[in-house]
């Protein structure tokens, strides 16, 4: 039992922080926030990780109503994530901008906007698509484990969220330490693990759509 836990504890930690990848929601909101003063900077950094967080712990704990409300199966959304976190990991990989998390539009649409708190930060760049997913299926695996694993997904969340929000407070420090190089480096390194991370959610949706894959 202390092994699920310690596996699973790891598991909701990678895939979580690899999906979200504070580093590169901490370049946009460099991108995003130049022409600003620091009190507007911090404004928007606090605003922008307080809605991501919101967002990921209403999908993280009624996603699965939600699923229901539509008529989808738990099944079929794991392997539909997976496929999913695949298609981004691919992208970090080639060090492409994942049109899955932010297209073109909502980049230059949010430089010109008047708060970019909330678009395109929070939604879709921190709390995208791949979070929201990742973090129902998180708690779908929980159920299986027990109530503790349920708490370690909406720890994982707050974790992740924290720190993106403190890189965001200390971006301008971060940038100068950092250059395109080691982003690239780094990317390609987290995008190979999603990869994997994306694999194993379909191989597990697809044992648990079809009995038969587990008895083979």
């Amino acid at each position: 039992m202390t092994g699920d836990i310690l596996t699973f504890t790891l598991l909701s930690l990678s895939s979580l922080f690899i999906i979200i990848n504070p580093l590169s929601s901490t370049l946009l909101y460099v991108s995003l926030t130049s022409t600003l003063d620091h009190e507007e900077k911090m404004r928007i950094a606090k605003e922008a990780a307080r809605y991501a967080l919101a967002i990921l712990l209403i999908f993280a704990l009624f996603g699965g109503m939600i699923l229901q409300l539509f008529g989808i199966s738990l099944e079929a959304f794991r392997i539909a994530g997976g496929i999913l976190l695949f298609v981004i990991g691919m992208e970090m990989v080639y060090a492409k901008t994942s049109r899955s998390k932010m297209t073109a539009t909502e980049k230059y649409e949010g430089i010109d906007a008047e708060d970019v708190s909330v678009m395109p930060l929070a939604i879709p760049m921190i709390a995208g698509p791949g979070g929201i997913t990742t973090s129902i299926v998180l708690m779908n695996e929980a159920t299986g484990i027990g109530l503790l694993a349920y708490g370690i997904v909406l720890v994982s969340i707050i974790l992740t969220i924290g720190v993106t929000y403190y890189m965001m407070r200390n971006a301008d420090y971060i940038v100068k330490r950092i250059g395109q190089r080691e982003f690239r480096a780094v990317n390609r390194l987290m995008g190979m693990m999603l990869i994997a991370i994306a694999v194993q959610f379909v191989i597990i949706g697809l044992k648990a759509a079809f009995p038969t894959l587990a008895g083979a």
